[in-house]
């Protein structure tokens, strides 16, 4: 045996255990040799069940009855073909009800074995009703046909060991009795041939009983194993759903449910349930989403919303008619968000990387001629400064591409202590210049003396992106807003710092407010959607905690906390 084999073989093994763990379901203890033989050899050992032995003795009991009424003196419906022997029948009957009697109670009381309590049976039913064939008049009468009856119900009920034995027991019976009849009372030969061809129907309908016992028997295994099959199947079926990380709901036509599985309880916020209770008492928004759905087909919305989060549902009809079942998913939208953000941020990241090279080769070149220049003797003093704004801008639109590498790289930063009273001064100059505005739309104020251990380039990209934030989404009609960065210490020993990028513009409507930070979230049509996310990005890239605060009476204030 291979390793794999041996693998595969450890794995078949503890799967039913799992199983049981996993869906609660328990699970018996595995038999030696093939199972689902096993299983079929249990059932085909019970057979015949006591209830079916209870079943026979409850029909000896009222064929008893019926003959009794038949055959008694007096009776309203007394034979009259019985008076050819009344003591006898009477005698009969009141012996044959006795011993149903008797057997009705060993069979409820399943005592003594069923392999004692048929033959018993059999050979009494045999004997009382040759006798009352005798005396109501012989093979005449018609009562052989209960001798045929006897015969077959051994034959099945003792799968169709000791048939032959009842047939010919029977056979000798109806003869013994013709011999009788003949000898002493007197009666044609020709009754011999009935007898003898009624000695012959019994031993068919022994055979008859024994093939009908053989594909009863046949019918049983292939019960049995797909018995198993199905309990097997419906564990894995349980299993699986059970499993699944998408909700599944399945409910009726009358909308009561059949299925719940463990991710739908968690999405849905139920306890567990069980099946049969209406879904309207289980899950009220979901049941009154479903009613709509089904009332207005034609509607393509298919979002279930909350009141802690909101759902994804999708609706298969488990019919043609709206009556039908119906098959739900339920999923939390989040995720599916989530994953299309991923899906977003992998292709910005491939987008980064494939177009970084050709963003640097120009930025380099456009850098180094500018280094050029300044070796030139020919120039004035205006146009080295110009010539300074190019070469600091170009370092700066190469930090910001290796930012936003990192970002897509998510590499780790490289913190080094910053004194914010002389950075900070000198960030406001910087972009001041970049962005050609006044001095008093940019200002800086420090509070306390604060210090802090973090990567500067980050800083730089983080407060970058919230001052033009600001310029392109706070101005007022005819009043452009004005930024105020403000960086303080906190706490006895100033061990936490905060920096405040502060605005009096228009501020952020409270309902879009919780998705500024999303990636690609924008209110402009020019806008990219990125500014926001990668400040956030960036922050806990260096464990600085940024969070948005609502100004009052207008305005925004973006807070960024630094670790102690």
């Amino acid at each position: 045996m291979t390793k794999h084999s041996r693998i595969g073989k450890k794995l078949i093994c503890a799967f039913p255990m799992e199983l049981a763990v996993e869906s609660h379901i328990p699970v018996p203890e595995p038999a030696r040799g093939r199972p689902r033989r096993a299983a079929a050899h249990r059932e085909r050992e019970s057979y015949p069940s006591w209830r079916a032995l209870q079943a026979v003795a409850v029909g000896r009991a009222v064929l008893a009855t019926g003959l009794a009424v038949l055959l008694t003196p007096g009776s309203p419906l007394y034979w009259t073909a019985a008076k050819s022997y009344p003591p006898l029948n009477t005698i009969t009957t009141t012996v044959y009800v006795l011993f149903v009697v008797i057997g009705l109670a060993a069979a409820y009381a399943r005592w003594p074995a069923k392999d004692h309590q048929i033959p018993l049976t059999v050979f009494a039913d045999i004997v009382a009703f040759t006798l009352l064939m005798h005396g109501v008049g012989g093979i005449e009468s018609g009562l052989g046909l209960l001798l045929a009856i006897a015969v077959a119900t051994g034959a099945v009920l003792m799968e169709g060991r000791l048939s032959l034995l009842f047939a010919a027991f029977a056979s000798l019976s109806v003869m013994t009795q013709q011999t009788y009849v003949s000898l002493y009372v007197g009666s044609p030969p020709s009754r011999f041939t009935q007898a003898g061809l009624l000695g012959i129907t019994f031993f068919a309908v022994a055979m008859l009983g024994h093939v009908l016992y053989r594909r009863i028997q046949e019918a049983e295994l292939v019960a049995a194993r797909r018995k198993v099959d199905i309990a097997d199947l419906s564990k894995l079926n349980d299993f699986v759903i059970q499993s699944m990380s998408t909700g599944v709901v399945v409910v009726d036509g009358d909308r009561n449910l059949r299925l719940l599985n463990t991710a739908a309880r968690q999405l849905l916020g139920v306890p567990r349930v069980e099946p049969g209770q209406s879904l309207n008492k289980i899950a009220p928004p979901l049941a009154r989403w479903l009613a709509e759905q089904i009332a207005l087909p034609y509607r393509r919305d298919n979002t279930l919303s909350g009141h802690d989060a909101t759902l994804e549902v999708t609706l298969h009809l488990l019919g043609d008619y709206r009556e039908s079942g119906a098959l739900m998913y339920v999923r939390d939208a989040q995720d599916a968000i989530r994953e299309a953000q991923e899906i977003k941020l992998a292709s910005l990241g491939r987008l980064t990387a494939s177009i970084a090279h050709n963003i640097r080769n120009p930025l380099s070149a456009v850098g180094h001629a500018a280094q050029l220049l300044t070796e030139s003797t020919a120039l004035g003093d205006g146009d080295r400064r110009l010539i300074q704004i190019i070469r600091r801008n170009t370092g700066r639109i190469d930090e910001t591409v290796e930012s936003i590498l990192q970002l897509s790289r998510r590499e780790r930063a490289s913190p080094e202590p910053i004194d914010l009273a002389g950075w900070l001064p000198g960030f406001c100059s910087d972009f001041r210049e970049a962005h050609d505005l006044p001095a008093h739309r940019l200002q800086v104020e420090i509070v306390s003396p604060a210090e802090v251990h973090t990567d500067p380039r980050h800083l730089h990209q983080v407060l970058a992106n919230l001052c033009e934030n600001v310029l392109k989404h706070a101005d007022r009609p005819g009043d452009p807003a004005h930024i105020q960065l403000r960086a303080q210490g906190t706490g006895a020993t100033q061990e936490r710092v905060l920096i405040e990028v502060l605005d009096d513009g228009v501020g952020i409507n409270s309902e879009t407010a919780p998705e500024i930070f999303a990636p690609f979230f924008t209110t402009s049509s020019s806008g990219t959607g990125l500014g926001l996310y990668i400040a956030r990005e960036l922050s806990e890239s260096n464990g600085i905690h940024l969070e948005y605060i609502p100004r009052q009476p207008h305005g925004s204030c973006f807070r960024l906390t630094f670790p102690s």
